[in-house]
């Protein structure tokens, strides 16, 4: 007891100790600066293309049409030349993108599941060649190598989204989907002695379904998944077994209602949550491109004012001239950036009520106005007609 107590603080000195070594390792490694940034920047750049990402893809995929044609021995061996070209064509693309991975990230490549995902793919289109110089073209295994050739269609994953998208979902439900198998489990190991006791008698029993465990086992696989469980039902009542109908109702009702569908409702509810997080994701992404964008033409709006406030020094035309000139250049498909107040949505919606207010107002005053001179008419007509003194006038001439 005490040499355990003893040799315990050990370990965990020692295996910190080694973390912290890795870590520093990390560490000066990181702190190594490349001399050739501007290649390693131009082959990032490649590698992130969508041309480039669109050829991956067509290749990934013009190998796996290749492959059905080798099924058919006539098309192979019409085409045996062609075939041997497009296989020496792919290896090397896939041969070109490994090592262009590995030369823009030389450690971070060997972090990602998807990149060591890509060299075990490598490693498996490999093994034919290497099989057939060591044992010849002969051996009697080069079959299953040359089947399991079929795995370079994964390669797709990594450039699919979609596909990650639901491998993550299928990874997320992996200990609740253990958990309910083992339930099952545990249910059909129940059933089976329950139903080895029942039905496998030796003298009147059925044998073929419930004879021994692995029998019993396998009929409760089919129960669960209710194939054919008419057929092994009657088989039961053939042998007049009057439990039998119970017992397969029961069992049915469990395994095949509650486990199955549980099972189902798990990956349901793991993949919803890994599209909507999928979908957040895009979200921020586009809402990161827009702001570059925005960032660029920021500053190439900038410069072009820094362009024009320099030229006006250097004794050139005055700046309105200049913006003039500049204005002569816009177009009206040139993107714009407004980060103004008066741009911003809220603020158009309060102008606009604004601007339905004075509508308003506008409306009542010319009610009003149209009232008062209504009014001044009235009292016009009102008014005593005035006398004339013309009579008066020539009275006195």
């Amino acid at each position: 007891m005490s040499q355990h107590l003893y040799h315990n603080p050990v370990k965990v000195v020692s295996s910190s100790l080694f973390g912290t070594a890795s870590e520093a390792l990390y560490a000066r490694i990181q702190k190594i600066k490349r001399k050739d940034v501007e290649c390693q920047a131009f082959f990032r750049k490649v590698l992130k293309s969508s041309l480039f990402q669109v050829l991956m893809i067509s290749t990934i995929t013009s190998n796996a049409f290749f492959m059905v044609l080798g099924t058919d021995y006539s098309i192979r061996y019409k085409l045996f030349r062609l075939f041997e070209i497009s296989e020496i064509l792919f290896v090397s693309i896939y041969a070109c993108e490994f090592f262009m991975k590995v030369y823009v990230e030389p450690i971070k490549y060997w972090r990602d599941g998807y990149n060591l995902l890509d060299v075990v793919i490598i490693l498996i289109i490999l093994i034919p060649y290497t099989l057939r110089k060591i044992k010849g073209r002969h051996y009697k295994f080069l079959h299953i190598a040359d089947g399991i050739q079929s795995l370079r269609i994964l390669k797709l994953i990594s450039y699919s989204r979609g596909i990650r998208t639901l491998i993550i979902a299928v990874g997320q439900t992996v200990y609740t989907v253990a958990s309910v198998l083992t339930l099952l489990f545990v249910l059909m190991y129940i059933f089976a002695i329950l139903g080895f006791c029942l039905f496998g008698m030796p003298d009147k029993g059925d044998l073929n379904n419930w004879g021994n465990l692995a029998a019993a086992f396998f009929t409760l696989f089919s129960l669960a998944t209710v194939d054919g469980w008419t057929d092994l039902q009657e088989q039961l009542d053939q042998r007049k077994f009057t439990v039998s109908r119970t017992f397969t109702i029961i069992f049915i009702l469990l395994a095949s209602f509650i486990f199955l569908n549980m099972f189902v409702g798990v990956m349901i509810m793991h993949t919803e949550d890994s599209i909507k997080k999928f979908q957040r994701e895009l979200m921020v992404e586009r809402h990161m491109t827009l702001i570059e964008e925005k960032q660029l033409i920021l500053r190439r709006q900038q410069d072009e004012v820094n362009r024009l406030m320099n030229t006006q020094k250097s004794g050139g035309k005055s700046f309105p001239e200049l913006v003039e000139e500049f204005k002569k250049t816009l177009r009206h498909t040139d993107p714009m950036v407004l980060d103004d107040f008066g741009t911003s949505l809220p603020f158009i919606d309060v102008y606009f009520s604004t601007l339905d207010n004075q509508d308003t107002t506008i409306n009542k005053l010319q009610e009003l106005y149209y009232e008062i001179v209504n009014v001044l008419c009235l009292m016009l007509e009102d008014l005593p007609p005035r006398k004339k003194s013309s009579h008066s006038s020539e009275f006195m001439i």
